[in-house]
């Protein structure tokens, strides 16, 4: 099973992972093996003033050496290769970064309201005590139960506010039952007899009290 974060990094950029093979290190090294020729063959040497002059000499180094060698794989240029492929390649420079888009997780607390970055939102009230993940996306927040979207808002501006959903309330049967359901029954009440109770007429009162004070 994938790591869930990755996973959802992978589904949001939209490729497929596939797993290497135990002890078999070469599925995995044409990957160093690009480390270890940037390593080898740009580097040594080099000295940089700060971060923009380590991209300008990178820039450089790679329009007129790593992208028109013929690469030992391919047995072609790099730059040829990437022109023939770009058109099948996705457009990302717009999309959001992913880390506001990964999944954060949650318990739905007793008033099945779901707190992020100081605000609360509310999810079904069947789902109190169970744990959600909530996916930032587009300027809305998405809840998932076991993989299923179970509620979605627009992300609050600002700190502590709230958002509740009338289909999430539970409604006033179901407030009644649960508090029905918690109050204890009357054989767990000794003041309460479980019998009933005999309906007198308040003269009968009015004479023990005459009585009394005749006493």
């Amino acid at each position: 099973m994938w790591n869930p974060t990755f996973k959802a990094f992978a589904d949001y950029w939209g490729f497929e992972p596939r797993l290497c093979r135990p002890y078999r290190a070469q599925t995995k090294g044409k990957v160093e093996s690009g480390v270890k020729y940037m390593g080898r063959n740009f580097l040594p040497g080099r000295v940089f003033i700060d971060d923009v002059d380590f991209a300008e000499q990178l820039a450089q180094w790679s329009d007129t050496v790593a992208d028109v060698r013929i690469h030992g794989t391919t047995h072609e240029k790099p730059i040829d290769r990437f022109q023939r492929e770009r058109r099948c390649l996705v457009a990302t420079a717009t999309q959001p970064s992913f880390r506001l888009e990964a999944r954060h997780v949650r318990i739905v607390a007793e008033d099945y309201l779901v707190s992020l970055a100081t605000n609360r939102y509310s999810v079904p009230f069947g789902l109190i005590g169970q744990t959600v993940e909530v996916v930032r996306r587009d300027g809305r927040l998405e809840f998932y139960h076991q993989d299923q979207l179970v509620a979605a808002h627009v992300e609050l501006k600002g700190k502590y506010g709230m958002q509740i959903l009338p289909e999430h309330d539970p409604g006033a049967i179901a407030r009644n039952l649960r508090k029905r359901s918690s109050t204890p029954r009357a054989a767990e009440r000794p003041w309460v007899s479980a019998g009933e109770v005999e309906v007198r007429d308040l003269s009968v009162y009015e004479q023990v009290a005459g009585l009394e004070v005749s006493r």
